[in-house]
């Protein structure tokens, strides 16, 4: 199996990318020679291009939610030249298992999702109480089918810094490291329900400015609206860089931070791979399923009653478990960081 070539179909979240890291490298241990590809989103390369396990990213040309019946057998044609002994899929609907099914995978893994059988040949049923982490679900993968089923360790997540890119991102975007460094991501592409207050993040950044901090705040462009009216609440005391970067020069930032304050987004996990200070908040989402995967993470979170209801916006319409949680209680967690 040590010169086994590997399939990943991967996740299409940006936090679940980097969890499927873990998967990665507990292949690697187990087989120091393995070949791994992955197939997803084209977004993800950035990413991909961080993890040192990947040989190569396929770029996948399917839209979120599509079926297209005729592209996945195309695809899979020209898949069969790589030759893949084994399939690993991360997703859990029906058609993410087409592909490596029509590529004559010969052990295609995953698991049940919905009703996979035929498709699979190793199908995994899940255990949720014996592994509540996501993490732990993607890494027990990598185990083969008559190994011990006791809890697999799951090995964090680790992105390569680039130092090289990381000068030239500095000195394309005018920014120096004089004075440390803030970084707020106050976006979550997931919903509403996940942001913490824009005043709350403007309050921040003002109280951190003050004291001498530079406040950057990152994000994609669909966060601009929202990095800018925190940057109004301030009185532009902040660096505003959403939609001014790419994924994969967000990794070389990151690692520029003396702290970061992020709600749960997939630039939590990117900050948590970095392994910098940050304070993740949780409002409608669960920390015992994604947490960061850092020692240096700090989760806040207020667990009221409705909390976590992983809803997109709040079915109450109040969003009390970010709302009622204070800048002042992060200033004084970030103080002590």
């Amino acid at each position: 199996m040590n010169s086994a070539r590997c399939l990943i179909v991967g996740p299409s979240w940006v936090g679940d990318m980097i969890m499927a890291q873990s998967l990665y490298r507990s292949l690697r241990a187990q087989h120091p020679g393995m070949i791994i590809d992955v197939l997803a989103p084209a977004w993800s390369g950035g990413i991909l291009a961080r993890m040192p396990e990947v040989r190569r990213v396929i770029a996948s040309p399917f839209a979120h939610g599509r079926f297209d019946w005729a592209g996945r057998r195309a695809l899979a044609r020209e898949l069969r030249a790589e030759n893949h002994d084994l399939a690993i899929v991360l997703p859990n609907s029906w058609k993410s298992a087409l592909t490596p099914y029509f590529a004559g995978i010969a052990q295609r893994r995953g698991y049940l999702g919905e009703m996979r059988y035929g498709l699979l040949n190793d199908i995994r049923r899940l255990d949720k109480r014996a592994r509540p982490r996501l993490v732990q679900r993607y890494a027990a993968l990598a185990t083969p089918p008559d190994a011990d089923s006791a809890q697999t360790e799951a090995p964090s997540p680790c992105l390569q810094v680039n130092a090289d890119s990381q000068r030239r991102i500095l000195a394309e975007l005018e920014l120096t490291l004089d004075r440390p460094v803030l970084i707020l991501c106050p976006g979550a592409e997931y919903g509403p329900a996940k942001r913490w207050p824009e005043a709350h993040f403007a309050a921040l950044a003002q109280a951190k400015h003050a004291e001498g901090w530079q406040i950057w705040l990152l994000g994609s462009e669909k966060d601009r609206a929202v990095t800018e009216a925190i940057n109004r609440h301030t009185g532009s005391v902040c660096i505003d860089l959403a939609g001014r970067t790419t994924l994969e020069q967000v990794v070389d930032m990151m690692a520029c931070a003396r702290a970061v304050v992020t709600n749960d987004s997939g630039l939590m996990h990117v900050a948590a791979a970095v392994d910098v200070p940050l304070i993740a908040l949780y409002g409608s989402s669960d920390p015992a399923y994604t947490p960061p995967l850092s020692d240096k993470a700090h989760v806040v979170r207020l667990g009221i009653e409705c909390s976590p209801c992983f809803q997109r916006e709040c079915p109450l319409g109040h969003r009390n478990c970010l709302e009622h949680l204070p800048p002042t209680h992060v200033l004084a967690l970030l103080a002590a960081l």
